[in-house]
């Protein structure tokens, strides 16, 4: 082992244990808060803002992708105030497609890559899907650490391949994925998260989507106090954004609730701060009518994505 990789294990396993009794208490304490009226409007609008509309389908057409970004330009076609969302996220040969959907709209295109999901494909590979999507004209990149790796101690080899990507990914800025669910341990996340960002992540992200565990509020409660805590020791601000399993309005204002009380303000913008939730924007779209009208559309009102 180098003196490298033992500094950065010592680094890496010296961070403080994280109190899972702790973690889960306040997460669940946070989400018994409740907003109302305007305040709860405002919430609506910034949460759909915040999202990163997705279709990563092996039966993904440009057909659909258009669809989508339609969808994520104008959400509500009958409502033009609504807001546009953050992303489209589609696979590397989608991008183009996607890009020419959103132009001009101020919407981002992020390519997933590095051998989206499972990231079991040698460095080269990756690297090449990587330039591949950035090439096409991606805005974002979200590739995907190697959990093997990381599970396995290796944690240099999963630093340097994020810096590998992060060089690649040139402008575009790079979403790191751990796999929460995969990573079996609230220490082991936090290790991730400071890896990550070590690496050279703009943001921080929970999951693919693809497996049964994906984001929760104590996980999430756990990279913001990791972003805030990397941002007071250097001066840098990284992004997060939980995905998967996010589906109600309720849902996302809880994520946004623990925002605010975790990080800060600074990061209760989309810059900062996503939604990897494609079905969650139907719903945040019903609730913003109800406030406007004073009645439910019905799920006939939104898009079937």
């Amino acid at each position: 082992m180098t003196s490298s990789e033992t500094t950065l294990r010592r680094f890496l396993h010296g961070l403080p244990g994280v109190d899972t009794v702790g973690l889960e208490a306040r997460a669940s304490a946070l989400g018994t808060r409740s907003i109302k009226t305007t305040a709860k409007a405002y919430a609506i609008d910034l949460a759909i803002s915040m999202i990163d509309l997705t279709t990563l389908e092996g039966a993904d057409t440009p057909g659909k992708v258009r669809s989508l970004g339609a969808k994520a330009v104008y959400p509500d076609p009958t409502d033009r105030s609504t807001p546009r969302v953050a992303a489209v996220c589609v696979y590397p040969d989608m991008v183009a497609t996607a890009k020419a959907a959103v132009a001009g709209s101020g919407v981002k295109v992020a390519s997933v890559a590095t051998a989206f999901p499972a990231g079991r494909a040698a460095l080269d590979v990756k690297l090449a899907d990587v330039r591949d999507a950035v090439a096409a004209g991606a805005d974002e990149i979200d590739m995907v650490i190697d959990r093997g790796a990381f599970l396995s101690g290796r944690y240099m080899k999963v630093y340097e391949e994020i810096r590998a990507v992060k060089e690649a990914s040139g402008a575009a800025r790079l979403k790191v994925i751990f796999e929460t669910g995969e990573l079996s341990t609230y220490d082991n996340i936090r290790r991730a998260s400071w890896l990550g960002m070590l690496g050279g992540a703009d943001f921080i992200k929970t999951s693919t989507g693809k497996v049964a565990v994906n984001a929760t509020p104590p996980n999430t409660l756990l990279m913001l106090e990791a972003v805030r805590d990397f941002r007071a020791q250097t001066g840098v601000q990284v992004g997060v954004k939980p995905a998967g399993g996010i589906r109600t309005t309720k849902d996302a204002v809880k994520f946004l609730v623990l925002v605010n009380e975790t990080a800060g303000e600074d990061w209760l913008d989309n810059h900062w701060f996503r939604f990897g939730a494609s079905s969650l924007l139907n719903d945040l779209l019903m609730q913003r009518q109800k406030l406007a009208t004073g009645r439910y559309s019905g799920p006939d009102y939104v898009t079937v994505d």
